[in-house]
């Protein structure tokens, strides 16, 4: 079972409310002392990687913030992740890092360098998670574009944007061009290094990569998207998979075509994983208890600027008796968050009554389970079990307080059932996950 985390340096994560309540620690996430601790029990305890969701966008409503975006916090506000991996990765043993960039902001040159800088620094324990942005219409305005870039034209430029990327880092440099040779005063063969052309539809580029080879080459390719164009974005390009988490059904349907499509490539099928919130305590009783503190914190406002800012849709101005399909085609929806639309269409579709209740305290969350040690390890082995998901994305309620719980508790049982090895995987984060080549798990498939 592969074990991530799922975070945001920020206040909030998921969408939903937790900050002011007493267990949370997430009011610290401008202090480095408080990622530092983080990572070290992450470490400590085995996870395989800390996952940072990251984008400049915020919930708006009507043209301008989300009444609960400014009142509660929710997805605005938040710093640099890229920034803190060194001072994690050099404060922990062998925990990996993943953390998102988008491809429409940057060119894929200047995300090779950042990408093939951090790998170095971290002794290859870094993952890219790519995608095509997040609140589309924030980001359009921000960076003073004409117009919001259409869904598929998203992904379309997406797969070219990761193709050049990643052959920055793997072609330009064989593995023994740089000598720096102090006899001779030779720093790189000549003939090891190529010079780079390439002309697409999107993007072009021509000349050298200045960031020398880096333990595994290019980071581990992540993925988020579940709509079909960010289904078909993994099969050609993900090595791990995060899948939306709404019933095993969906879920287990989700990573069945993923894998179909990667075969149609001619790829192995990348790992996939699932966001679930755990929340756990040594009683079934008082494991209750505390997830009731927190639904007791969430609202429709809160659900309703989370929505808006992934999908475009503002719930509360809709009739609530209503489904979807009465804004379906209309403005930015169907461009924006569409797995998050999908969901909730076709023959049986929700109310928006419905929805809202559905994601309070969910939020873009995937599934929920709260328990004791053994009721928890039996509810993610049951996951697994249904969905054929390698592994999950905790994400917590109450930050670091919910990872000291399932580290403490949840752990053990997983290990002494054989799902987590008797001692911490460690080397690169592409040989940890398994997906390397057979030849050399360093570098990618």
């Amino acid at each position: 079972m592969r074990l991530g985390v799922f975070e945001v340096a920020g206040a909030q994560v998921g969408g939903t409310l937790s900050w002011p309540h007493p267990r949370a620690t997430s009011v610290r996430y401008h202090e480095l002392d408080y990622w530092v601790e983080y990572a070290q029990l992450l470490d400590r305890a085995g996870f395989d990687f800390l996952f940072f969701a990251d984008g400049y966008g915020y919930p708006t409503i009507d043209g301008d913030l989300a009444p609960s975006a400014w009142r509660h916090g929710i997805n605005f506000t938040g710093i640099e992740p890229m920034l803190l991996i060194p001072t994690l990765a050099r404060e922990t043993e062998r925990l990996g890092f993943v953390v998102t960039a988008s491809t429409g902001l940057d060119h894929p040159v200047q995300i090779a360098r950042r990408f093939g800088t951090l790998d170095h620094l971290t002794g290859g324990r870094i993952g890219w998670n790519v995608v095509t942005g997040a609140s589309q219409n924030v980001i359009a305005e921000l960076f003073g574009h004409d117009e919001m870039a259409k869904h598929d034209d998203r992904y379309a430029a997406a797969a070219e944007y990761v193709d050049l990327t990643t052959r920055f880092m793997e072609t330009v440099w064989e593995d023994d061009a740089l000598l720096m040779d102090r006899e001779s005063g030779v720093f790189s063969r000549r003939e090891g290094i190529h010079r780079l052309e390439f002309e697409g539809d999107h993007f072009r580029s021509s000349g050298y990569f200045t960031v020398t080879p880096s333990p595994q080459r290019s980071p581990v390719i992540f993925q988020a998207g579940t709509s079909p164009a960010g289904r078909e974005l993994a099969a050609q390009w993900a090595e791990a998979v995060f899948v939306q988490g709404t019933t095993p059904p969906q879920t287990a349907a989700n990573v069945a075509d993923i894998h179909e499509r990667a075969a149609r490539h001619g790829r192995p099928g990348p790992i996939t994983m699932c966001g679930v919130t755990v929340t756990v305590a040594p009683t079934m009783e008082e494991a209750k208890a505390q997830r009731a503190e927190f639904d007791a914190l969430q609202n429709d406002e809160v659900v309703a600027a989370l929505y808006a800012g992934n999908t475009g849709i503002d719930l509360l101005s809709l009739d609530p008796d209503g489904t979807l399909e009465q804004v379906v085609g209309t403005g930015v929806v169907g461009q924006m968050g569409t797995s998050n639309i999908e969901r909730f269409l076709g023959p049986n579709a929700p109310t928006v009554r419905q929805i809202l209740d559905d994601l309070r305290g969910k939020g873009t969350r995937g599934f929920q389970v709260t328990g004791d040690p053994v009721s928890v390890a039996d509810q993610l082995e049951e996951l697994m079990a249904a969905t054929g998901l390698d592994g999950f994305l905790l994400e917590p309620v109450f930050a670091s307080t919910d990872l000291f719980d399932f580290a403490e508790l949840v752990v053990p049982e997983l290990r002494a059932r054989g799902h987590l090895p008797p001692e911490p995987r460690g080397g690169t984060l592409r040989a940890q996950l398994g997906v390397g080549s057979e030849a050399d798990p360093d570098r990618r498939l």
